[in-house]
């Protein structure tokens, strides 16, 4: 069983200081700015809003689905089948798609970096432009005995077609900024 020694005894004499000290507990003092003072923007802070980081990220992610295809196409199919296997088409674009997203990434971190990722992205339009004109010479000449690979070929150039626009979208806002910051 609980036991308990309270004080039952009507104390009179005390409620006023006793009510005056409760209510200066319950106001609180506080600092409140007269102004807003802003935030002092960093370096690249409109791209930034934009977040590259997740266009590299898609970037990376479009870049490894091209190299496996590039393996996959490598252990599946002679040399001499197709310009696409031949050139390595697939696991060039692939790894600089995987180095472009890896610097759009880091763009937050290393804003020096903004230059680099420019030209990285541009090359990577280029090298996607060529490698999709030869994956559609590739599918021109087609024959029926390779008719598995086909459809592959199409998935690599609908990525390739992914991996342009996410590039260009970048180079695109890359380039805003540049020209933004210089004077």
């Amino acid at each position: 069983m609980a036991c308990a020694d309270v004080d039952m005894d009507i104390h009179g004499g005390d409620e006023r200081p006793r009510i005056a000290m409760q209510r200066e507990s319950l106001m609180m003092r506080h600092y409140q700015a007269t102004e807003l003072m802003p935030d002092k923007e960093g370096p690249l802070h409109d791209l930034l809003q934009k977040q590259p980081a997740v266009l590299g990220s898609l970037q990376l992610v479009s870049g490894l689905l091209s190299v496996a295809v590039g393996i996959l196409f490598a252990v599946t199919q002679d040399m001499q089948q197709s310009l696409f296997t031949l050139f390595r088409l697939s696991q060039l674009t692939g790894a600089l798609f995987i180095i472009a997203g890896i610097i759009s990434n880091l763009l937050f971190k290393y804003p020096r970096l903004l230059p680099v990722s420019l030209m990285v992205n541009c090359g990577c339009i280029i090298v996607a432009g060529v490698s999709a004109c030869l994956i559609t010479v590739d599918l021109a000449h087609w024959s029926q005995e390779n008719d598995q690979h086909l459809k592959l070929e199409v998935l690599e150039l609908c990525v390739l077609a992914i991996e342009v626009l996410l590039s260009v979208i970048l180079c695109f806002w890359i380039y805003k900024e540049k020209r933004a910051k210089s004077p």
